[in-house]
């Protein structure tokens, strides 16, 4: 009797566990890139921007980019301008949970420039990985794939 009662007891342990562990907090992950995205977003939008870091795998190459103020436009295109110089892109920011990335961090926000390849802003053409946003600073990181150096890119609002 003390078997069957311990039996039936155990398997009512288990089966509550078991219900009480489920994986029902998936959509956690995409609400936290939904938001991420969002902030992203508006934080990019609002004001204009200076490079005030950025380490090209190897070297600080921050002075590159000195003067050039940074526009992160609603459409979607991005203007960098120092003095007669304008140089035209484009960026997004998204979710790139689909892809086969190991990061932890699931929201890329991306630059683009068609410029030469002999060209500054050549080097910041990446889906860059968010470290951290806020009102005033967007710091960015990337692991390159071809040698696996570490990229560091910090935007500051002027």
């Amino acid at each position: 009797m003390k078997k069957k009662f311990l039996n039936i007891t155990m398997t009512i342990f288990f089966t509550v566990l078991l219900v009480a562990c489920s994986k029902d907090d998936s959509n956690d992950s995409s609400n936290n890139s939904s938001d991420q995205i969002a902030q992203a977003n508006q934080v990019a939008q609002n004001g204009t921007w200076r490079i005030s870091y950025f380490w090209d795998t190897d070297k600080d190459e921050t002075s590159n980019f000195t003067g050039f103020e940074f526009s992160f436009n609603s459409d979607g295109s991005l203007v960098a301008v120092r003095n007669t110089t304008t140089v035209n892109g484009t960026w997004s920011v998204t979710n790139s949970s689909s892809s086969s990335s190991s990061s932890s961090n699931d929201v890329d926000f991306n630059i683009f420039f068609s410029v030469p390849q002999d060209s500054d802003f050549d080097d910041l053409i990446d889906d860059w990985d968010i470290i951290s946003i806020t009102d005033n600073t967007i710091e960015l990181t990337d692991v390159s794939g071809g040698n696996g150096g570490t990229d560091f890119l910090t935007f500051t609002k002027i």
